[in-house]
């Protein structure tokens, strides 16, 4: 009878085996304001030999902050497989000031962002998160499950954008240097109340990736996350990518989904001006103008 009962048991589970969630909780650490747990968690990641890149409390979202390191070996294979696979390279983790901390699943986003070319990294993959475990502890996956084998070319719902949507270009510059130096210009400058967070740039390679925080009060991050579950937060935040000479970002139907892929289509439909509105945005960034 319990031999019947076991295999019951792994018949029931084996499905759920191949599904990935996107994010991690670490172990809780002491709360406070979101500065010093920020903070806290900048020191551990440090200490394991991540390099932090940036961090930043999102407008509207208070009591929640994010923090972004980048990992060299990951930065290696990033490096190695060029184009728009440097949208893998960052390494973000959430915090909340009751001491809460979150963090990405490394394999669920480098599926999904590395393709066809993910069992290249796979190996880079898991000892990175082994890292992050290790610095940050590991509870429960949370945020939802996506199957991995579907994960490389992800989508919503059938007939949604993407990874290689033609609506991720937002503007087309005659040069890579061209592309990086007006992103870098328009966020000094906080164009389209937008600032920077974070920027991986190859030269070598021509890509580059730039973490922009969205801080319009009524058109920023902070309405249609609040809308949509602030738990992930780690998500955050959104970003622009370079290849060559093309500023592009990941079209929200497809990047906000797969952040949130445990969020019912009423939900979405809430935010349904979210994705021209962030498009809109970070065309100013790039150095366009919006469409509307």
């Amino acid at each position: 009878m319990k031999r019947i009962i076991a295999v019951l048991a792994l018949v029931f589970w084996a499905p759920l085996s191949f599904a990935l969630s996107p994010y991690f909780t670490g172990a809780k650490l002491q709360s406070g304001d979101v500065q010093t747990v920020m903070n806290q968690v900048e020191a551990k990641l440090a200490k394991a030999g991540f390099t932090v890149l940036g961090k930043y409390a999102p407008p509207g979202l208070p009591g929640y902050g994010v923090v972004v390191v980048s990992d060299q070996a990951l930065l290696n294979v990033v490096r190695q497989m060029g184009g728009a696979t440097i949208v893998a390279a960052p390494i973000r983790v959430g915090v909340r000031a009751d001491g809460t901390v979150s963090y990405i699943n490394l394999e669920y986003w480098a599926r999904a962002y590395l393709r066809k070319q993910y069992p290249l990294a796979d190996k880079t993959v898991q000892a990175t998160q082994a890292k992050l475990v290790k610095a940050l502890g590991q509870g429960k996956p949370f945020g939802g499950d996506v199957d991995r084998k579907d994960l490389a070319d992800y989508q919503y719902m059938f007939g949604m954008e993407g990874f290689e949507s033609d609506k991720n270009l937002l503007m087309e510059h005659l040069a890579f240097e061209d592309a990086v130096k007006a992103i870098q210009d328009n966020l000094a400058r906080n164009a389209a109340k937008t600032s920077k967070v974070y920027e991986i740039v190859m030269p070598d390679k021509k890509m580059a990736v730039f973490g922009v925080a969205l801080n319009d009060p009524k058109e920023g991050e902070g309405w249609w996350v609040k809308t949509i579950g602030a738990d992930n937060i780690a998500a955050l935040p959104y970003e622009i990518y370079v290849v060559n000479n093309k500023a592009n970002h990941l079209f929200a139907r497809f990047r906000i989904a797969l952040g949130w892929p445990n969020v019912g289509m009423g939900d979405f439909m809430r935010i349904v001006d979210a994705p021209g509105v962030i498009r809109d945005t970070l065309t100013v960034v790039a150095g366009g103008a919006p469409d509307r």
